[in-house]
């Protein structure tokens, strides 16, 4: 793994828009799991509390054009780049006004306009659906980049190695980015995986790999920067571990037996949210005021999505046999 020089930082503007990017995260997954334990939401959730950092800062250095492949716990990482919040209201309550026209559900929202190209709930399919989306950036020569969000257990997939390949190979704009949790599902990372960091396996394809504090902004700035960088000018892939902890259990429901107590507990108290928000008070970039006027906006915006999803109309029966077939196929 190599180490960075002249590693760029974020100034005080950028941490407060990373910061906003973390609440908008944070206040939407609560309100999901709110609406969930409530019963008015039905489907399977995979939250991501705890690494709200690595989607925020990433989404700051992207433009609107850049894309993002993600997987089933990848809300966030549409969140983090601004997505709207109705239509992911409506699609996940399965209303037409969905992004997917109530079809797709969680695990398969996208907004194209602003560079959301793919939720897949296929462990591993974000990295090879991504080098197609950067194929097509570097076939029609745009500056754009895209990001392959994966877990640490989708680095044992088949799909893992063969997309890294092909993208060193071509010299694909690609950013994997590693969300290392510590556990593949219930499976705890030592008890599955063969390299002490997944970083070192980017050494196989020729390409950059760097274990990032998933949790700190500034880390994951030097990193995501010096990787765009990169993309950009045509040099191709890197790879990025982004080391952070998961809150809650792999779905929710899941009671987190297999998670050790005092690291759970350990990472909780040092949960990068509030730590960020007292840094920017200490360093002068923000006021309480401010952060305060912030918290309320993002949340006025998640009600209201919330209300609009709720309301939304649920699909007809015609629409069972719509978006299946080129042409309506009779009965």
């Amino acid at each position: 793994m190599a180490e960075l020089s002249n590693a760029a930082r974020p100034d005080g503007p950028a941490l407060v828009d990373i910061y906003r990017r973390m609440l908008r995260v944070e206040r939407n997954d609560d309100a999901i799991r709110a609406a969930l334990r409530r019963g008015r939401l039905q489907m399977p959730y995979y939250s991501a509390r705890g690494q709200e950092v690595i989607p925020a800062t990433i989404s700051h250095l992207l433009t609107q054009e850049d894309q993002i492949c993600t997987i089933y716990r990848g809300i966030q990482d549409m969140v983090a780049k601004d997505m709207p919040l109705k239509p992911l209201w409506a699609e996940i309550a399965g209303r037409v006004d969905g992004t997917c026209k109530g079809k797709g559900g969680p695990m398969h929202l996208t907004y194209p306009d602003m560079g959301i190209m793919v939720t897949t709930g296929i462990v591993g399919s974000s990295m090879p659906i991504a080098n197609g989306l950067a194929w097509a950036a570097q076939l029609d020569g745009s500056k754009r980049v895209v990001v392959a969000y994966f877990g640490d257990g989708a680095s044992n997939i088949g799909a893992f190695h063969e997309s890294l390949n092909m993208a060193s190979v071509w010299k694909l704009p690609v950013l994997f980015v590693c969300a290392n949790n510590g556990f593949a599902e219930h499976t705890r990372y030592e008890d599955a995986t063969s390299v002490d960091f997944i970083a070192r396996r980017a050494a196989g394809y020729g390409m950059p790999g760097f274990t990032v504090d998933g949790n700190d902004a500034d880390d994951m700035y030097a990193h995501v920067t010096a990787a765009i960088d990169r993309a950009r000018s045509g040099e191709g892939p890197t790879l990025l571990e982004c080391k952070t902890f998961r809150f809650l259990g792999h779905v929710l429901g899941d009671d987190d037996f297999y998670m050790d107590k005092e690291a759970k507990a350990a990472a909780m108290a040092a949960d990068p949210l509030p730590a960020l928000r007292a840094r920017l008070i200490a360093e002068g970039h923000a006021s309480e005021a401010d952060l305060a006027a912030l918290q309320a906006a993002i949340e006025a915006e998640v009600a209201d999505a919330q209300e609009f999803g709720m309301n939304s109309p649920v699909p007809s029966l015609d629409e069972l046999r719509r978006d299946v077939f080129a042409e309506e196929m009779p009965a």
